[in-house]
C-alpha cells in the first residue's frame, strides 16, 4: 500500500509529513464511521499546518488516501479501481477537516456535496477544527437512494438528494456504518429493480434544456424519448432545466448536474442523452464529471441510421455521416470520446474507424464518396430508363413515422418493414401502383424527415434524396394524430425549401385520420384547419379509408384532370374503416 501524501504538501516540515504518513497505520473498526481518537489526531494535524486534511477510508476500515488541502478547500485525487460501475457506491468514505473561527460552525459546503455525488462516495464528513485546535462537531451526509428511505418529510430540494446527520462530536457518533451501507445498497437495488438488469442494456437519462419562449419543449422531449426507444435504449428518467443561457461547460448548471448524477445512481442509468448537439469540450467535461457515456441528439440519430442501414448505399451514407461527425472531434479522442465506441452512439459500419487520424478519415470519406457517386450514377440510369418508358414517379415524403411505408405497402400490395418507430425506412424503395382507372405510376418511399436533421446526414443522404428531384409529384404524408402536427408540417416544408423542391407539385395526405377521435377538441380543430389550408386528403393507410380518393387525386395530377373531387370530411365525424387496395 502506498504511503503517498496527496495534495498541497508544499512547505510542510519533514516531521509533519511523517505524522501524516503514520495515519496510514490507523485502522477504523468496520462498524464505525471514524473513531474519536482518529478524529482528534486528524484535527490536531490540521490545526498544526492550518490546512484541511482528509482521509479516504474503505469499508474494511483501512485508510487508502491521506489528502492535504488549503485552508478552505481540499481536492480528492483520482480514484482508479474502486467499484467503477456507475450504478454502485464507490466503497470509500471521505472524512476531512473544516477550519472554523471560534464559536462558529462549518457544515458541508457545495464542494463537499459535489464530491459526494460525482464520486459516488459512501458518505462524506466534515470535522470542525477550531482556531485553538479543539475538536468541534462532525457533519455527515450520504446520497439518498430514494425520498422514502427516511420517514421524515424532505421539503428542501437538496434534502431530496442527500441525507444530513445531526452534527455531533465524534465521541457521540453512534451510527453503525456497516448497517447503514447495507441498508443504502439494498434500497438502491430496490428502487432501480437491479435484479432484472442486463449489464449491456442501455439505460438513459434524457436531458433537455428549455430555453425561454420555447412553447413546444414537451413535444421535442417526447420526440427525443421516441428516438431513444427506436435506438433500443430504455429511458429511465428525464431531467428538464429552464435556462436563459447554456452553461458552456456542462450545458446544464452544476446543481442540476448533481441531480442528474443521483438520478443515474437511483435508476442504474449508464447513459446521458442531450437534446442538443454537444461540443467536444462539453462531452469531455460531462464524461469526466459523471463517468458515464454521454451522447447528443445527432449521435442518437446516427446510431438509429447505423442500425437501419441494410443496403450497401445506406451503409456507405451512414459511415460518411459518422466520420464527418467524428472529424472535428478528434482532439477530444480521449476516454471521454472513446467510451462512445461501445453501445449506443458508436454502432455501425464506421465504428472501428473512429480512432483513425484526420488524414485517414478524410481519405476514407473521399473513397466512400466515390463509391456513392457510382451508386448515384446507377440510380440516374434507372431514372433515365423509367423516363424513356414514360413512367410517372410519385415520391413519398413526410416526417418520420408518419406512415409512408404502410401506405406504400397498401397501394402496391407489398410487405416492406413498417414499424411504429422513427426511421423504420432508410433505403429508398420504388414500386408500381395501378389507379382505379388502370393508369400506372411508380411510388418511391424515402427516408423520413425530422426537425433539426443533422447536417452530416443531410450531406450523406444527398444521393438517396436525389430521387425527389426526378419526381413528377410529391406526396406529403402527415400524421394527423400527432400532437405536434403543425410543427412537423413546418419542418418538412422548411426542408423542401432548403432542398429547392417547392416547384414540384405536391399533395398533402393526412394519414392516421382514424385516430383523431382520441384527440382533444383543440387538436381536432387544428387538423380540420390544416386540412382546409393545405387542401389535404384525409386517409388511413392502415384501414384503407379514402385511398381511392387519394389515388384519383394523384391520377388527376399526373395524367390530367378528368374530374374534380372534393373530400367530404368533418372533424369529429365517425370514420367507417374501408378496406381498399389498388387493383
Amino acid at each position: 500500500m502506498s504511503r503517498e501524501i496527496f495534495g498541497n504538501i508544499a512547505g510542510l516540515k519533514p516531521s509533519i509529513l511523517r505524522s501524516l504518513e503514520k495515519l496510514y497505520r490507523r485502522k477504523v473498526p468496520p462498524q464505525s464511521i471514524i473513531t474519536p481518537e482518529l478524529a482528534q489526531e486528524l484535527a490536531y494535524l490540521s490545526y498544526q499546518i492550518n490546512r484541511q486534511v482528509g482521509l479516504l477510508i474503505n469499508r474494511k476500515g483501512d485508510i487508502d488516501f491521506v489528502v492535504v488541502g488549503s485552508y478552505n478547500r481540499i481536492e480528492i485525487p483520482e480514484l482508479h479501481g474502486y467499484r467503477d460501475h456507475q450504478a454502485r457506491l464507490k466503497g470509500l468514505r471521505f472524512i476531512h477537516t473544516h477550519l472554523v473561527k471560534k464559536n462558529q460552525s462549518s457544515g458541508l459546503d457545495q464542494d463537499d456535496l459535489i464530491d459526494l455525488a460525482f464520486l459516488r462516495l459512501d458518505l462524506i464528513g466534515a470535522q470542525e477544527v477550531y482556531e485553538d485546535g479543539r475538536v468541534g462537531r462532525i457533519h455527515i451526509a450520504h446520497i439518498l437512494p430514494s425520498q422514502e428511505f427516511y420517514s421524515a418529510s424532505l421539503d428542501d430540494e437538496v434534502k431530496r438528494l442527500f441525507y444530513f446527520f445531526k452534527p455531533v462530536y465524534p465521541w457521540d457518533l453512534r451510527e453503525n456504518f456497516q448497517e447503514l451501507i447495507r441498508n443504502l445498497e439494498e434500497e438502491f437495488e430496490r428502487v432501480s429493480g437491479a435484479q432484472a438488469l442486463h449489464e449491456k442494456e442501455d439505460r438513459a437519462i434524457l436531458i433537455f434544456v428549455r430555453e425561454p419562449g420555447d412553447i413546444d419543449w414537451e413535444n421535442k422531449l417526447a420526440e427525443l424519448k421516441e428516438l431513444a426507444r427506436t435506438a433500443g435504449v430504455k429511458v429511465v428518467g428525464e431531467v428538464v432545466q429552464r435556462r436563459a443561457q447554456i452553461d458552456p461547460r456542462y450545458v446544464i448548471g452544476k446543481g442540476k448536474l448533481l441531480e442528474v448524477l443521483i438520478e443515474c445512481l437511483r435508476k442504474r442509468a449508464n447513459l446521458l442523452i442531450f437534446d442538443r448537439e454537444l461540443t467536444p469540450s462539453q462531452v469531455r467535461a460531462l464524461n469526466e464529471a459523471t463517468d458515464l457515456r454521454v451522447i447528443d441528439r445527432t449521435q442518437l440519430i446516427l446510431d438509429i441510421f447505423a442500425q437501419r442501414a441494410k443496403s450497401r448505399e445506406g451503409k456507405i451514407q451512414v459511415e460518411i455521416a459518422q466520420l464527418r461527425y467524428a472529424l472535428p472531434r478528434l482532439r477530444a479522442k480521449d476516454d471521454a470520446f472513446s467510451r462512445l465506441t461501445g453501445g449506443i452512439g458508436g454502432r455501425g459500419p464506421g465504428e472501428t474507424k473512429l480512432e483513425v487520424d484526420r488524414h485517414r478519415i478524410r481519405d476514407r470519406i473521399a473513397k466512400l464518396k466515390q463509391e456513392l457517386e457510382s451508386i448515384s450514377e446507377e440510380r440516374a440510369l434507372r431514372r433515365k430508363r423509367r423516363k424513356k418508358l414514360n413512367f410517372k414517379v410519385v415520391a413519398l415524403i413526410g416526417y418520420t413515422n408518419a406512415g409512408k411505408t404502410t401506405l406504400l405497402n397498401r397501394l402496391s400490395h407489398s410487405n416492406y418493414l413498417a414499424e411504429d418507430k422513427l426511421f423504420a425506412t432508410l433505403d429508398p424503395v420504388t414500386k408500381a401502383v395501378r389507379t382505379p382507372s388502370g393508369k400506372v405510376f411508380l411510388l418511391t418511399d424515402t427516408v423520413g424527415f425530422i426537425r433539426d436533421l443533422p447536417e452530416e446526414l443531410k450531406k450523406a443522404f444527398k444521393a438517396t434524396l436525389e430521387e425527389l428531384y426526378s419526381a413528377d409529384l410529391l406526396l406529403h404524408i402527415v400524421d394527423a394524430s400527432s400532437p405536434d402536427l403543425e410543427n412537423q408540417v413546418k419542418s418538412v416544408e422548411a426542408i423542401l425549401d432548403e432542398m429547392e423542391l417547392r416547384h414540384i407539385p405536391r399533395i398533402v395526405a393526412f394519414n392516421k385520420i382514424d385516430l383523431i377521435e382520441d384527440l382533444d377538441p383543440f387538436q381536432q380543430a387544428t387538423v380540420k384547419s390544416l386540412l382546409e389550408e393545405l387542401d389535404g386528403v384525409p386517409i388511413s393507410a392502415l384501414t384503407g379509408f379514402n385511398l381511392e380518393l387519394l389515388l384519383k387525386r394523384i391520377e388527376e395530377n399526373l395524367f390530367g384532370p378528368e374530374a374534380f373531387f372534393s373530400p367530404s370530411f368533418e372533424v369529429g365525424q365517425a370514420i367507417a374503416p374501408q378496406d381498399y387496395r389498388a387493383s
